[in-house]
């Protein structure tokens, strides 16, 4: 990450070359912009006729000083998760047209927005190309030893600061994650991550590997990875505060490239399938910003890692298998091997740890995608305040959700002839919800269990890459969610 210096000034300076200007779609719009010309010296009826301050609008001038003035439309009333993207996109987009010292004027914005301006200018200096041998281009903006003024008369101020770049800090590990392709990432790729971060925020981890695997039973997990050479692994992460008061099991489905197995997937989009880990990449965010901030709450992750490749030793549909919960499933697809790495997941916390609140997230469906697209995930869950305390963080920090059914007349599609239920209904129709019905079966009926399906939300960044990348769905999420319970 770019060494970037975040300042807290108290006025403008005559060698900030480069403003700023965040602007609220108000009544008094033409009045603020008249402020604006006559503080600068241009022409008002310019800026009056121009610029209507629309979600990500930008208009740019420069002053009778030859400061760079940017003015940033805020539109009428944003959330989060639009600031961030304003800022990220103003950031991407000027890379080469700014200096490496930019100054934001924040005083007239709500002092908690303080946090998303900074999140939002730091992501907006990711860079994607992780692999690429040839010279990277120059990156002026906020590049290295790059200033980051934020002009605020806030006490919290400093605050927000510090949370705005720590969390964006590791959001950008996440991107790394979730864009290195198959051949840069492996199970053990994830747990190597994990280590590291529970060493440097001091929260425990502890790797199951193969015989460790096969000794304690989780069969589910060891099947679907039997068919490739990186051996699957089961990452177990724990934070606890000494402050805690509620205990919390996070699962992340962990899928490292998914070729769907025998059931082999269409070539067309197999490629994108480096992002099958993106509910594993959510729960690592979520759990290094817990250690982080030292949140009030005991916190278990679990990631069941494993790579679904095509060999001779594959688990084959019609295949009978064993979980770690004792329970036996027939495997109609092996496409559908999210949900079984998850069933092993979800037992092993359950059994081993007692915890207050279960969430579950995975790219798993393509049928959420056809019912939602990618603007929001599904959300799964028989608990009414367990989904308005997550539709709340969700509408705070516009990572969405929306509620789908879990009804017991769903139980059906996971009907098996000849074990304890199936992986998949076969049926061209509820896919998402019959997905997580066969989660529920190994929750050991815990009642206070979400599951989110963010298949169509954790990889389709096409905003700053036209090919997708991905976008850290779930971490601000789950963050939110923690500060709330």
């Amino acid at each position: 990450m770019n060494n970037i210096k975040v300042k807290l000034v108290a006025q403008f300076q005559p060698e900030h070359k480069a403003i700023i200007l965040p602007i609220l779609q108000t009544e008094e719009l033409s009045v603020e912009l008249t402020q604006i010309a006559e503080m600068f010296g241009v022409d008002t009826l310019l800026l009056q006729t121009d610029f209507k301050a629309d979600l990500k609008e930008i208009h740019s001038f420069y002053s009778t000083d030859n400061q760079k003035i940017i003015l940033l439309g805020l539109g009428k009333k944003s959330n989060s998760s639009e600031i961030i993207r304003a800022f990220r996109t103003l950031i991407h987009q000027h890379k080469s047209k700014l200096p490496n010292e930019i100054t934001i004027d924040a005083r007239k914005l709500p002092e908690t927005w303080i946090e998303f301006i900074v999140n939002g200018c730091f992501l907006g200096t990711y860079d994607l190309r992780l692999y690429k041998t040839d010279e990277k281009a120059s990156i002026p903006l906020l590049g290295n030893d790059g200033v980051l003024n934020i002009l605020a008369e806030s006490k919290n101020a400093i605050t927000f600061i510090e949370k705005g770049k720590a969390i964006a800090e590791t959001q950008m590990q996440i991107f790394d994650l979730m864009n290195a392709p198959a051949n840069k990432k492996s199970p053990h790729t994830l747990a190597k991550w994990a280590v590291a971060s529970g060493e440097k925020y001091n929260y425990s981890v502890k790797v199951l590997e193969r015989q460790q695997l096969n000794s304690q039973k989780l069969n589910a997990l060891l099947a679907v990875g039997q068919g490739s050479e990186h051996a699957p692994m089961l990452i177990i992460m724990e934070y606890r505060s000494p402050k805690a008061k509620q205990t919390v099991g996070l699962v992340g489905k962990g899928v490292t490239f998914d070729t769907g197995g025998i059931s082999i997937k269409s070539s067309t989009n197999m490629h994108l399938m480096k992002s099958d880990m993106g509910g594993a990449a959510a729960v690592f965010g979520a759990i290094e910003l817990a250690a982080k901030f030292e949140l009030p709450v005991h916190l278990v992750g679990i990631v069941p890692a494993c790579e679904n490749a095509v060999d001779g030793k594959s688990f084959k549909p019609s295949d009978v298998i064993n979980s770690y919960s004792g329970k036996t499933i027939e495997v109609i697809d092996t496409d559908a091997e999210g949900r079984l790495i998850l069933a092993d997941g979800l037992s092993y916390l359950t059994r081993n740890f007692k915890v207050d609140t279960i969430i579950d997230l995975a790219t798993l469906t393509g049928s959420c995608i056809a019912a939602l697209g990618y603007h929001a995930a599904g959300m799964f869950t028989n608990n009414d305040e367990l989904a308005d305390t997550l539709t709340e963080a969700a509408n705070q920090t516009g990572e969405r959700l929306w509620r789908l059914p879990l009804w017991d007349v769903y139980k059906e599609d996971i009907s098996s002839d000849i074990a304890d239920v199936r992986n998949y209904s076969g049926k061209p129709m509820a896919g998402a919800i019959s997905a997580a019905k066969f989660l529920e079966v190994f929750t050991d009926n815990h009642p206070n269990w979400a599951h989110l399906d963010i298949a169509g939300t954790a990889f389709g960044d096409t905003d700053f890459a036209p090919q997708r990348a991905g976008t850290a769905f779930g971490v601000r999420l789950l963050v939110d969610f923690l500060m709330k319970i």
